[in-house]
């Protein structure tokens, strides 16, 4: 059994069209910087048109200060790209975060990536007041209504109101895992998942068959994390200090190997993954990170046979890849 279409008919964007026509969706993302720049907003979305079906504007990434999603947004959106705005727990009361969602819609948000954030005290305001005013799950339950009822938290109507696809993340990987915690965030009302970065599929399949076993791609679709390495240092870092990923020691092997060449044999070793990831039964695409370096997103998405992207009936048609 596949789940119904996300976000139900109020849902409207391109990747919720994606998702519901069960076309392999490709998703990508934008990192907003640590300035007031928003060319480099500007030039990592364009770098995505044609290729990603939507792209995540990040939300102060690893709890250090960038410039606010909903300016990202508003950028990607200009430049091509349906933007999937990331809105964090930690940083907003509800207040905050009810009059981003509002604003982020305004201005081209069609999806929301509802996160708890992590930790103040790991970014370079190690002393900055966490809010969590709303957890994770109540955040969820904030876009749903939005979309499904047109109300507030508060009860107070809105219209118009946004009709995000709601998304949440998990870390398939993590150990120990809690699948109590997914279970949770899809019952609040989530419509997909995004996941940690995955380089070992063996295990993404195990993960998998338990998800299936709880229904989970009955009642969401999963997007699966992937990103191309450098080099083995880079690939050992992550291993070590990105909670919930595992790098297996072939794929470090390869990379110094490699020599020089590392960076394009973590493309080839990326596309291996993405198309071993094809294979798992019940996921619904997979989001690329480049780790920045779009050049290398570009580059595993059309080395997996993923261009162009579908054209979706009644849209207009996508920018040409280059342009």
């Amino acid at each position: 059994m596949t789940a119904p279409a996300p976000g139900g008919a109020r849902a409207t964007g391109r990747l919720a069209r994606i998702l519901a026509d069960g076309a392999f969706a490709v998703t990508a993302e934008v990192v907003p910087p640590a300035s007031a720049d928003l060319g480099a907003v500007t030039d990592q979305a364009r770098a995505l048109v044609g290729y990603a079906d939507a792209a995540n504007v990040t939300d102060n990434p690893r709890s250090s200060a960038h410039m606010s999603p909903l300016a990202g947004v508003a950028a990607v959106a200009a430049a091509g790209v349906e933007p999937i705005v990331q809105l964090t727990c930690r940083d907003r009361n509800r207040l905050a975060l009810t009059a981003d969602l509002l604003g982020a819609w305004a201005l081209g948000a069609r999806s929301v990536l509802c996160l708890t954030g992590d930790p103040a005290s790991t970014g370079d305001h190690p002393e900055a007041l966490e809010v969590h005013d709303l957890a994770v799950t109540d955040l969820v339950r904030l876009a749903v209504r939005l979309r499904d009822e047109g109300r507030l938290l508060s009860g107070a109507p809105v219209d118009p109101a946004p009709r995000y696809l709601v998304g949440v993340a998990d870390v398939p990987l993590a150990r120990p895992y809690d699948p109590g915690r997914l279970d949770r965030k899809l019952d609040a009302g989530a419509d997909f998942v995004q996941t940690q970065i995955v380089f070992d599929v063996d295990g993404l399949g195990e993960w998998a068959d338990g998800a299936r076993a709880r229904g989970v791609f009955e009642r969401a679709r999963v997007i699966v994390g992937i990103a191309p390495l450098r080099s083995a240092r880079q690939a050992r870092y992550l291993d070590e200090q990105l909670p919930g990923v595992v790098v297996p020691p072939e794929l470090v092997r390869a990379l110094e190997e490699a020599g020089p060449e590392a960076a394009a044999t973590g493309v080839r070793l990326a596309v291996g993954i993405l198309e071993r990831i094809r294979g798992v039964e019940g996921i619904a695409g997979v989001h690329v990170m480049g780790l920045g370096r779009e050049d290398a997103v570009r580059r595993v998405i059309e080395a997996a046979g993923l261009v162009p992207r579908p054209t979706l009936a009644g849209a207009q048609p996508r920018s040409s890849i280059g342009t």
